[in-house]
């Protein structure tokens, strides 16, 4: 089973669930042990091929640190925070979770695109 780290303690992502708004970049921190890398990409690739099926997905993308590191960080967008929470809260998915290896520690929160005036576009 992975472990739930929240990225911000004070406002952790079953916080965040309640919030109505959208579009919402999932990004989500993992660090395993060396000798479980395998497992967790099977255990991802999974999550990911069943959040592609849901309502409101657009995309996902995972990324391997550099050298020898054991940390992942994967991105996911949504059409909004109550599409995501549908498909995070459902039982089947919360089941899979059981898949982790159980050095899996995950730090999973919710973002909104700003604009900054002259860098990015809302």
């Amino acid at each position: 089973m992975v472990n739930m780290k929240p990225l911000d303690p004070t406002f952790p992502i079953q916080q965040q669930l309640g919030v109505e708004t959208g579009p919402v970049i999932l990004v989500n921190m993992f660090t395993v042990d060396p000798d479980e890398q395998s497992a967790l990409i099977d255990a991802w690739r999974s999550d990911a091929l069943w959040m592609k099926k849901q309502p409101g997905y657009i995309s996902t993308q995972l990324h391997k640190a550099v050298g020898e590191s054991s940390v992942y960080f994967n991105y996911a967008v949504w059409e909004s925070v109550a599409d995501f929470r549908t498909a995070f809260s459902n039982p089947e998915f919360q089941d899979a979770l059981s898949h982790y290896p159980s050095s899996a520690v995950t730090s999973p929160h919710l973002f909104e695109k700003i604009a900054v005036n002259n860098c990015c576009t809302a």
